[in-house]
């Protein structure tokens, strides 16, 4: 197989090695130039066509936002945004995915070699799937893999289901690559007398109140991000924190949040098969679950829990995903017989809302 070609786009000459010897590492990835500025890396584009550029954010001459939104109106290609974790970064970042950007990777930090192994098995993976997703032009390596746990590692499969005390509906909802801007699209389409939502997004942990104001500032339901001990109310929108795993749980007749500090599950901190087990033994019939687009398979077995346990279930469909990793592995699973378009998703969720 052809292997992945990749641009490296970076000011930092010291990050451009890095980002070269971590993507070279891989067999299925090969870095055909690098770019110190916006301006070589236009050249370099020209001269190689490479399957993916890594784009930093914040660059001398011209900024990542001002070449990426150019970039995706003249010559869409994928790209994997890599940012600083600050907030000022976090608001750029999450202006270049509504540009189509596909991804963001946090920037490495040089000085902490042992944390390199984790952050090269995100960055391959990440890059992998960029060069598979869907670009839409803009209108306006095994060896350094780490145990991958289940949902198991944070809650008890074999916990009982506990007798429901209300019929108050719950969504619960789940992405990952492509998944900021599918999430605030579904949601800008929801009423304001919406059943309560819980959403868990692979995101870094300093983008994720970011992208819950964000969503918020364009949706008219209540939108943040989630804190422990929370109330799950109608009209309003819990996001996982970045670093944490977001449950529900019942007390008497409320469902509240609860976020957890375990382990990461299918190498994922949030993960959405623990949001969706939870869902699954907490929420029961009362659910309505919902997978868009993500690279991976998170949440396709919590998924197939809540089906089991009467929620409803709807996937993104194929077309309109970036990546159909997720919502793909959750259809071929079994847990859900509806697969729709982006732009179908709301009306869907009001759909079974009522009737359900």
């Amino acid at each position: 197989m052809k292997p992945t070609t990749v641009i490296v786009v970076d000011d930092s000459a010291l990050i451009r090695q890095l980002l070269t010897e971590i993507l070279n590492n891989d067999p299925q990835i090969k870095v055909v130039a690098t770019a110190a500025d916006p301006y070589q890396a236009r050249e370099r584009i020209k001269q190689f066509n490479p399957d993916v550029l890594t784009l930093d954010v914040e660059m001398p001459r011209m900024d990542g936002l001002t070449f990426l939104r150019n970039l995706m109106r003249l010559r869409p290609m994928p790209v994997v945004m890599v940012s600083t974790l600050t907030q000022h970064g976090a608001q750029i970042t999450l202006d270049a995915l509504a540009l189509g950007a596909v991804d963001v990777i946090a920037k490495p930090k040089i000085d902490v070699a042992n944390s390199l192994s984790h952050y090269a098995e995100e960055i391959i993976s990440k890059v992998k799937a960029a060069a598979n997703a869907r670009v839409r032009a803009y209108s306006g390596g095994d060896q350094l893999l780490s145990p991958k746990l289940s949902a198991d590692a944070i809650i008890d499969p074999d916990k009982p289901l506990a007798p429901l005390r209300t019929t108050e509906k719950i969504v619960a909802m789940g992405a990952s690559t492509g998944g900021t801007e599918a999430i605030r699209e579904v949601l800008a389409a929801m009423p304001a007398d919406s059943p309560g939502m819980v959403i868990t997004q692979h995101i870094p942990a300093a983008f994720s109140a970011a992208f819950a104001e964000r969503v918020n500032r364009q949706s008219a339901m209540e939108v943040c991000q989630a804190r422990d001990g929370q109330q799950i109310l109608p009209g309003h929108a819990f996001i996982a924190p970045g670093d944490q795993h977001l449950l529900v749980e019942r007390d008497g007749a409320r469902y509240v949040c609860r976020l957890n500090d375990g382990p990461a599950v299918n190498r994922h901190k949030p993960s959405v098969d623990v949001l969706f087990r939870s869902v699954a033994q907490q929420v029961g019939p009362n659910a309505i679950g919902v997978m868009l687009t993500g690279m991976g398979d998170d949440g396709a077995q919590g998924m197939l829990e809540m089906k089991q346990a009467g929620a409803v279930n709807m996937v993104q469909d194929e077309a309109s995903s970036v990546v159909w990793g997720m919502p793909g592995a959750a259809f071929k699973l079994g847990a859900s017989d509806q697969q729709l378009a982006l732009s179908d998703i709301a009306a869907a969720i009001r759909r079974a809302a009522m009737k359900h």
